[in-house]
């Protein structure tokens, strides 16, 4: 099993990584932090290989220029976490070698393991923690998009035969799915004057199908009525695209937490999914993570 990522591959470790693993765990400022003491020797690093990074869901993170494990990721499934009893929900926990700290290489991991928990394993929410002071896991674990849940004191530690001040936060396959496509309608918003009577990229949209597959677009205005909005302009990029379900819509407009589509957005909706168009999700306000559906703002239609 291998999954891929710009730069990263994350693979099955092996028992010919232990040396690998050995020259990253030994480092003080790499185990301590995350609650285990630093290896001693290459055999103690072999026994983690074998019986701790051999878990389920466990992965090496390799560069792909080389293929050799400088950290490791790991979904931790129910039964293997305190942090939740339900087997659509799981802890990630992960490190990395001091060498490549600060290259954006964990998030980049964390971000290929968040869609390989949602898409591929089921999962409905993955919960990650830190301790007291692990400020660079808390600047992934942010990056990522993870909400801070709540603090707890006196966590034990027991491989560190001590007590910590713990921190926890969640994503839910819901805030995650928002959060790409609210990452793609940024992408494309552009504001910018494409001649004297035409302007475009001031708002920007994305659509979300039943496929899962993101679609965006933006607002074109002009002097007369032949412009479009960035909902519509989306959907369009759908359609044009073979697909006509849609799950949620988002714009980032103008004006914050104004989100809502309007009547000609909602309608070209409507008509596309006459019989099933209520249950579509509608993101109002996207910093305070308020949705509506379009049945709710469309509570009756014309035809």
């Amino acid at each position: 099993m291998r999954l891929k990522t710009e730069r990263l591959i994350l693979r099955r470790f092996e028992d010919s990584d232990a040396e690998s693993v050995f020259e990253y765990a030994k480092d003080p400022d790499v185990g301590p932090i995350c609650g285990w003491p630093p290896h001693q020797n290459i055999k103690e690093s072999l026994d983690v290989v074998k019986n701790v990074l051999s878990a389920k869901e466990a992965y090496a993170i390799c560069l792909k220029s080389d293929n050799r494990a400088i950290g490791a990721i790991e979904l931790k499934l129910n039964g293997h976490t305190d942090m939740t009893e339900q087997d659509d929900e799981c802890e990630l926990g992960y490190w990395l070698g001091k060498p490549f700290w600060g290259q954006g290489i964990m998030p980049e991991a964390v971000m290929e393991m968040l869609r390989y928990a949602f898409e591929d394993l089921g999962m409905t929410k993955v919960w990650v923690g830190y301790y007291e002071g692990n400020t660079k896991s808390k600047r992934v674990q942010e990056k990522a998009g993870f909400r801070y849940q709540w603090k707890s004191e006196g966590v034990d530690v027991p491989l560190m035969h001590e007590k910590r001040t713990g921190h926890v936060s969640s994503m839910t396959k819901d805030q995650w799915q928002w959060d790409r496509m609210y990452e793609a309608a940024k992408k494309v918003l552009n504001p910018r004057r494409i001649s004297d009577y035409v302007t475009a990229g001031e708002v920007s949209a994305a659509v979300m199908s039943s496929t899962g597959k993101i679609y965006t677009g933006v607002c074109i205005d002009t002097c007369s009525t032949l412009g479009i909005c960035a909902e519509r302009n989306a959907i369009f990029n759908m359609v044009t695209n073979g697909e006509q379900e849609i799950q949620k819509v988002l714009c980032i407009p103008p004006v914050k937490g104004k989100g809502a589509p309007c009547g000609a957005c909602r309608e070209l909706m409507v008509q596309l999914m006459a019989d099933n168009y209520k249950g579509v999700e509608i993101m109002l306000d996207y910093e305070n993570e308020k949705v509506t559906t379009l049945g709710e703002l469309t509570p009756e239609w014309w035809i």
